[in-house]
This record gives structure tokens, sequence and C-alpha cells, in this order.
């Protein structure tokens, strides 16, 4: 069948080696940069990722204007509003992000502000920014989230307790700098739940209304990726080739949600964590499989495409298949330690109503393959909890 559309882009330049971030310096240089300043947390100032970064930055002759070092795990409006304070007060001209989602997608916000003023949710929603930014460059130290390709960024309101999406072709950053190294030892947990976030932004991107053959090739290639080197990575937290494939496989899932987007997982978890704080990872990674058995009968070709990326010998009706790539899913999150639950992750059995009103209307429910109501939403969130 003839594709009636196609609409791929990445405005990022990716680099990816161990050791890279020794080059951080010289390839900020490279795009323009002369002034920095830094965004990133507190746990990566003490484990000194945030210090080798900026040595690199200096030795490269960029100057560091300043720093926000006080990005929460799930970063909010407010956060993102007094770090581009902060950057404006230092001054300088490139944003370096260093961390996470939240770090990234926090660096994101500030570049919005910086660059157009006026208030974060200014620009909240498709496409309000529509002229490019000023420059960005990632350094991400989780392998999950792909933002540091993405053409997105979600940030929480923490007052309203609703995760927010801005989407726009000018919000991905200039330059993403892979480093296995500045993943090293990152705990089996966190290392789980992001390499399962990755793997969901992989899965639910193929089966996306709006995937494409660009995305396609992407998707496939990083569940393969995901699915070969995430146990190890949990498992063997200092092992570089491990965390250098994760970084690939999150980076190519990046690349192809962004361009196909998502689904009913997705909204799900946006609601999960803005109403429970629930981390994004370990939420898409319990709604995964329930979340492809709720679209089997509108995409069981589609999910059977996926066998071979998961080690699944293709057998019988593409039903039949899917059902066993559902399972591999399964055994891919307890294999790396990952509950099956969401009483386990903190969330409230009388939230589930209130998380299924708000994941009907999130934005990523409507490229999910089957229609999805409050009450289908509900019935999943209960059969999960």
């Amino acid at each position: 069948m003839l594709p009636e559309f196609l609409d791929f882009s990445m405005r990022t330049r990716v680099m990816g080696s161990a050791g890279l971030v020794r080059e951080l310096g010289d390839q900020v240089s490279r795009i323009g940069g002369t002034k920095a300043f830094v965004v990133s947390d507190r746990t990566l100032e003490k484990l000194g990722l945030v210090g080798r970064a900026k040595d690199s930055l200096t030795a490269g002759g960029v100057a560091v204007a300043g720093e926000f070092l006080d990005v929460p795990p799930n970063s909010d409006v407010s956060v993102v509003e007094r770090a581009a304070a902060a950057a404006s007060g230092a001054g300088g001209n490139v944003l370096v992000a260093i961390g996470g989602g939240s770090v990234i997608d926090t660096a994101k916000g500030m570049n919005m502000v910086l660059s157009k003023g006026g208030a974060l949710m200014d620009y909240q929603g498709l496409g309000l920014i529509n002229e490019p930014l000023g420059k960005l460059v990632a350094v991400p130290t989780t392998a999950g989230t792909g933002s540091e390709v993405t053409n997105m960024a979600v940030i929480k309101d923490q007052a309203a307790r609703v995760k927010y999406s801005f989407t726009s072709p000018y919000l991905g950053p200039d330059l993403a700098v892979l480093d296995p190294e500045m993943t090293l030892g990152l705990p089996p947990g966190l290392t789980a739940s992001t390499g399962m976030d990755a793997l969901t932004h992989a899965v639910e991107a193929y089966i996306s209304l709006s995937a494409n053959p660009v995305s396609d090739a992407l998707a496939l290639y990083a569940v393969k990726v995901i699915n070969e080197w995430l146990p190890e990575a949990t498992h063997e937290g200092f092992n570089v080739e491990a965390r250098y494939w994760m970084l690939i496989g999150s980076n190519l899932a990046g690349a192809a949600f962004s361009n196909a987007l998502v689904g009913c997982v997705h909204a799900m978890a946006h609601a999960l964590g803005g109403l429970f704080d629930v981390p994004h990872g370990l939420a898409n990674s319990i709604l995964l499989a329930p979340g492809l058995e709720y679209n089997l009968d509108f995409a069981a070709a589609r999910i059977a495409d996926l066998a071979p990326s998961f080690g699944v010998r293709p057998a019988g009706p593409a039903e039949e298949t899917a059902r066993a790539v559902i399972e591999a899913v399964r055994s891919l999150a307890k294999e790396c330690g990952l509950p099956a639950r969401l009483r386990d992750a903190g969330v409230r059995e009388d939230g589930l109503a209130e998380a299924a009103e708000a994941a009907a209307m999130d934005g990523a429910i409507f490229t999910n393959p089957r229609p999805a109501t409050a009450e289908e939403l509900l019935v999943m969130f209960r059969k999960t909890f």
C-alpha cells in the first residue's frame, strides 16, 4: 500500500563514543558556543559528571557563564522559569544540559523562555515555536527518554498535578553527545526503568497511527538493540559496551517516536506521573504489555512485525505471534527486576478513575491504534493494579 504522506525530521547532530565528553568543549565551540550555561542536578554534581563536562568546556575554550543544578526528577514549570531567569542573568550563548530527560526537557523549556520571552506556558501545545531557538547541547546520563533528539518536552505543573507537552520542530538540541562513560554505575532499577521507557517509545512508535517508513526502520532496530542489551546494562552497570548500545537504542527510539508519536501507554503513564509522581519509565514498563493487549484487535500485524527484534520466531496467525511478543515484553521487564503491578509503584486505587480521565485527554491517545475512552482506560488500570 502506498503511504499517503511522509514527514520525518530530526535537527540534532548525534555523536557517540566512549570518553566523548572529553571533546565536549571542542564540539560546543564548533557550533559557535563561547559562553555556556550548564543545566543539571545535584546528584550528577556529586558524582563528578558535571565537573567532568565543565572541565571539558573550559579546555575547549568555552567559558562557563553559570549553572543551574536544582532540577528535580520530575521537572516543574516553576523550576524551568527559575532556571531561565538564572541563565538570563548569567549571560551565555549556549545551554549545555547534562542529565536525564528531566534535565534535558528543563533546558528545552529554558530555551523557549530565553529565546522568545514571556512565560513557559505561553508555548504549551503543538507548533507554537515556529523559528529557531538558541543553541542547546545535550549530554544524556540515562538511556531512556531520547530527549536529546526529540522535538518535544514534557514538564509537570506540580500545582495542577498535570504533565504538559511542548512540541515544535525547533525544540530538538543542536548537538547530542552520547558517552557511555557518563552512564556507568547508574543503579539497576533506574537503568531498567529508563530502558523500558526507551523500549516503549520504539514499540508505540511502530504501532502508532502516525508511523512512517523512516520511523519504522528506527523503531525496529531500537527494539532489537534494547532487547539485547538492557539486561546486561541492568545487571552489569559498568559494562561500557552495554551502556553504549543502550544509549544508541534510546536515541533511535527517541528519533522514531518524535516523528511517529506514541499511544495509550504513554497517555496513561503521563497521567500516573502527574497524579502520583510515578517515574515515567516505571509506569511505561508496567503498562506496555497491557497496552499492547488492548490494541491487539487493531494492530496484531504490526505487533507481530516486532517478533524478530524480540528474538521471537514468527509462527501461525499474526495474533498468535503478537501474543508471543507481548509475553516477551513481560519477560524482559521481569528479567530486569521491575514490578508488574501499579500498586507496587505507589499508585492508589482510589485515584485510578481520575487517572483514566486524565489519560483520555492526553495528546498521546490520538495516535493509538484503537480508540480509547476513559472507561476503557479505567478497566486497563484496574486490571494492572
